[in-house]
């Protein structure tokens, strides 16, 4: 499935709508170059969720947590992992118990695609806006935003 994202409000409003599915044990897996948006997504989907005030990036941190919003979430930046055994290093699996988690640079940490939770998106930059290529595991087959 392709989503356009021509805007700021269209990256809202698809945030939004995978905000509102998303469920305890999901995975929203980003990929994509350096400024196609992932953090950007990331940040409309916590929003969404009820976090209010600034959110920042986990580049440096790795792993930022939300105990606070609908649903429990964590939201990491693997990028700067030179090996996906780092993740387990980290205590991403504790993190995750009971968490959704959105992982930007999902490779990094060994790709979450095997699970049934997962929804993978690829963000492309598409003229000034981007263009959303998603795929849902099993879980998402009839929730896809």
């Amino acid at each position: 499935m392709t989503v356009d994202l021509p805007d700021l409000a269209a990256m809202k409003g698809f945030g939004a709508r995978i905000a509102e599915r998303l469920e305890p044990g999901d995975v929203v897996a980003l990929t994509g170059g350096l400024g196609a948006g992932k953090t950007t997504l990331a940040r409309e989907i916590i929003a969404a969720l009820g976090h209010e005030g600034e959110v920042p990036s986990p580049t440096f941190t790795i792993i930022e947590t939300y105990d606070h919003l609908r649903l429990p979430l964590v939201h990491a930046d693997f990028y700067r992992l030179e090996d996906p055994s780092e993740a387990l290093e980290i205590g991403l699996d504790d993190y995750r118990e009971g968490a959704a988690l959105i992982a930007e640079w999902p490779d990094h940490a060994g790709g979450f695609e095997h699970e049934a939770g997962c929804l993978s998106i690829t963000l492309e930059t598409v003229g000034e806006g981007r263009q959303a290529i998603v795929k849902g595991g099993k879980a998402w087959q009839s929730r896809m935003p």
